[in-house]
């Protein structure tokens, strides 16, 4: 087992790679998520001591500047004592190192074959994936003590290519990792492991604006407040995050621009659309558009929120990605205004707006904290949206998240992003009090109806919020694990 003393949470991650590494057989595992999310970091720290080949794909570049690259690992790894003659294909290749690895001494933990950024080696009319899965089937998975990881960024080609393959790769993949954002527990630990130790709620401000991105979170400085870690991040030409929207899509995804239009629309209405407005407003055709947002979901950048009831074409996309929501807010517009910006914009009304709607996200990415919060983890649950455009009876009304519980009650959650506690004024309280009597005539739910207030700092138990809030939950609460 590996001394994992320099990785950060990742707990159940951990205790999956333990595993394979002691099954009695060869195991192919796959790893993706998003670009930045720490996948390389996690296969290399943990294993190591075990790994035996590591080669990474070069984005954009030919069969032959591939196989050239491998070729070189390959040398380094076999001191020139085996194959001299670079390989031509990608067949001739994998029989290199099915080679080398057959000439390994045998050993009581596995020798660990990691490929990274796969999906960038797979050009057209490479015969990679043919070659791969002829290694797999005809090598690796013989050798009984092979642990095979594939990595990359694009996580729809991970597993149209290999988790759900068909053909002589189909149902190979013994192993699968999907690596997520860090939570917010395990962002406060990595800051903590980098001996910065900030109050929950500025911790809170970094994750509404770069989210739990363990690449983003390294460029955290010991000794700087929340809006001066913003500030030079976000604002000033040299920080991370000034530029770091111009690479993310076109890095991960071909045809970006597809995937881009759908981000920006989304930013701009960031309670969701639905698929039939998505097309409107980016007039992609419908093929590349449902290639483009199934991509979008299987890398976590927009989340599919069903509305209340099920009815599918009611279904919203949301943009769940914090920094893509805060750069095209506030960095994109504000390029040329100097590094001290934020301080300025975290004063403005735009602030109100967008703290709502990423703290609501935030929400929605810690969804078991709440249920535990709220006493329910082990009752089934789905989140959902609802929203009526009104009537001669009612007028309209929304709720962008609603906890419906199996055990016949719904939450209608309110997410409010404050920086002291909360107070419900009279007029706020009538407007809860008049959307939950709207859902409750308009949806006949049948179910008991809780007003929940998820908030940063507790709100004031004044007499509008006893008469009103049934439940609440506070940003601390979004912490635990």
């Amino acid at each position: 087992m590996e001394n994992n003393s320099k990785i950060v949470g990742r707990a159940k991650e951990i205790t999956k790679l333990n595993k394979i590494l002691e099954s009695s057989e060869s195991e192919f595992l796959a790893v993706y998520g998003r670009r930045r999310v720490g996948k390389t970091f996690l296969i290399r720290q943990h294993f190591k001591s075990q790994i035996v080949f590591d080669f990474t794909g070069s984005k954009d570049a030919s069969r032959s500047e591939q196989l050239a690259n491998f070729f070189a690992v390959y040398l380094n790894k076999t001191q020139g004592k085996k194959e001299t003659k670079p390989p031509k294909t990608w067949f001739e290749a994998f029989g290199y190192l099915a080679n080398y690895l057959e000439g390994l001494k045998a050993t009581k933990t596995k020798h660990v074959v990691f490929i990274d950024e796969m999906p960038w080696i797979d050009s057209p009319k490479s015969g990679f994936v043919p070659a791969l899965e002829y290694f797999w089937n005809q090598h690796a998975a013989k050798l009984e003590n092979v642990l095979l990881v594939a990595c990359g960024s694009a996580s729809s080609w991970i597993r149209k290519k290999l988790i759900s393959a068909r053909g002589g790769l189909y149902n190979r993949v013994s192993q699968r990792i999907k690596l997520s954002p860090f939570s917010l527990q395990e962002t406060e630990l990595f800051l903590k492991s980098k001996e910065i130790n900030l109050p929950q709620y500025q911790i809170l401000e970094l994750y509404m604006t770069m989210g739990g991105i363990p690449f983003y979170l390294n460029e955290v400085v010991k000794g700087q407040s929340s809006t001066q870690i913003i500030n030079n991040l976000c604002f000033s030409k040299e920080g991370l995050l000034f530029d770091e929207y111009a690479q993310l899509y076109y890095s991960i995804f071909k045809n970006a621009e597809n995937h881009v239009s759908i981000i920006e629309a989304l930013a701009a209405k960031p309670q969701g659309l639905s698929r039939t407005d998505i097309s409107k407003i980016t007039k992609i055709a419908e093929g590349s558009l449902t290639r483009a947002l199934e991509e979008l979901l299987e890398s976590d950048f927009v989340i599919l929120i069903p509305p209340f009831h099920n009815k599918k074409k009611d279904t919203l996309y949301k943009l769940i990605d914090l920094y893509s929501l805060f750069y095209l807010k506030f960095i994109a517009p504000q390029r040329h205004a100097g590094a001290n910006s934020w301080e300025i914009l975290s004063q403005q009304s735009s602030f109100s707006a967008w703290s709502g709607y990423a703290y609501e996200n935030i929400c929605l990415m810690h969804i078991s904290q709440i249920k535990k919060a709220l006493g329910i983890e082990s009752v089934i649950t789905q989140q959902s949206s609802w929203k009526f455009t009104g009537d001669e009876t009612y007028p309209g009304a929304q709720i962008d998240l609603l906890i419906d519980r199996a055990d016949q009650c719904v939450n209608l959650c309110e997410a409010k992003f404050t920086k002291e506690n909360f107070i419900i004024t009279k007029e706020y309280a009538e407007k809860l009090r008049i959307k939950k009597t709207i859902f409750k005539h308009v949806t006949d739910p049948k179910k008991a109806l809780f007003t929940t207030l998820l908030t940063t700092y507790p709100a004031l138990k004044n007499q509008y919020y006893q008469e009103e809030i049934v439940n609440e939950v506070t940003m601390d609460k979004l912490f635990e694990n």
